[in-house]
């Protein structure tokens, strides 16, 4: 009867159940906005806040410290020669496309779900993201040393060309431009470019769910915008003679990679049925559960205590009269043994 019952019952309300448990996660992404959650998710999060600081010093320092000066020669300048041009994107627009873009969208997703915990870990990892990348390339630019493909101009402005007995250049352009000279492999707009719009790709993909099984091809759309953005950075790079495409293809991959995981650090996948949110969040809600839970099952117990004291007290209280005409079943309860030994006294 039990079996049969809970079969017929308990089954079919699963799905039930799980809409009721989704609903009551929409309804309390309210309830932590910056206002009441913002200093205290932002104090345990105090350490990651000072490795950044950490990052930015780091940063710095690879920036101004001077690559390796690699050796070139007068047969090597025939892939050098390209023409000194300007930036098509300027280094300012990197971090407005890689870091205020992302921010600004981060901050229309709050206004409308009021999530501190997704607002504060977006902007966490984004920076991580952009910070990291940043560290790694400006660290293999300062240990490699390759020339762009306009260092011949960098290096000769005027077009006469010196090299020294070991057939070595000797530059006699501006120090600063000669020094920016050496700093092409890899690309830093492709990488900042990847590092801050793949992980805002990213985070566009777990919001609209895009890999939710319902074939939905213009979210992809949505999702491909920023990579197809960060592309043409890339692309802008070989145009304007400042990188050979494998600077820039190392670029990318350097910048993608680190986003993915800088994202993985805070967020689900984006396939995964929880990608839409954090798991600061999903953790917060299992310990807000918990808390109301256990007063429930704390009652369940109690009661389950008391039914089975009672059927222990009935228990007893039946075995204690099963004797025959008065006999109580005593030892091993069995009534034979109690009249052999009345008649064995009775013989004596």
């Amino acid at each position: 009867m039990t079996g049969a019952h809970f079969s017929s019952v308990s089954f079919p309300l699963i799905d039930t159940k799980n809409e009721e448990e989704f609903r009551q996660m929409e309804a309390q992404l309210g309830a932590h906005t910056m206002r009441s959650h913002g200093y205290a998710v932002a104090k345990t999060h105090l350490h990651d806040w000072i490795i950044l600081l950490l990052l930015v010093f780091i940063e710095i320092m690879l920036y101004l410290i001077y690559p390796f000066y690699r050796f070139v020669g007068k047969d090597m300048m025939s892939d050098l020669k390209y023409p000194l041009k300007s930036n098509t994107v300027p280094v300012w627009a990197v971090p407005m496309l890689a870091v205020v873009l992302p921010i600004v969208i981060f901050l229309v997703v709050y206004i409308r779900r009021r999530d501190i915990y997704d607002l504060h870990h977006a902007v966490l990892g984004l920076l991580f993201s952009i910070l990291v990348t940043a560290v790694i390339t400006d660290a293999i630019k300062d240990a490699v040393g390759r020339p762009r493909p306009d260092f011949f101009w960098r290096c000769f402005p005027d077009g006469k060309d010196v090299y020294d007995k070991l057939g070595d250049v000797i530059c006699h352009g501006d120090e600063s431009v000669i020094k920016e000279g050496h700093k092409s492999f890899p690309s830093g707009h492709t990488s900042w470019s990847f590092a801050g719009l793949g992980f805002l790709s990213l985070y566009l993909a777990g919001k609209l769910k895009a890999f939710d099984r319902k074939g939905h091809v213009a979210k992809l759309c949505i999702i491909f915008l920023p990579l197809l953005a960060a592309s043409l950075v890339g692309i802008s790079r070989v145009d304007d003679y400042w990188h050979h495409w494998t600077d820039v293809f190392a670029g990318g991959l350097i910048g993608l990679v680190v986003a993915t995981f800088c994202y993985l650090q805070f967020f689900p996948p984006p396939y995964h049925h929880e990608g839409w949110g954090p798991y600061a969040y999903f953790r917060t809600l299992e310990e807000t559960r918990g808390m109301t839970q256990a007063p429930n099952a704390q009652n369940g117990n109690q009661a389950q205590l008391a039914q089975l004291t009672e059927a222990q007290v009935e228990n007893q209280e039946g075995q204690s009269h099963h004797g025959c005409m008065g006999l109580t079943l005593t030892g091993n309860g069995n009534p034979t043994s109690t009249l052999e030994d009345e008649l064995e006294s009775g013989r004596r």
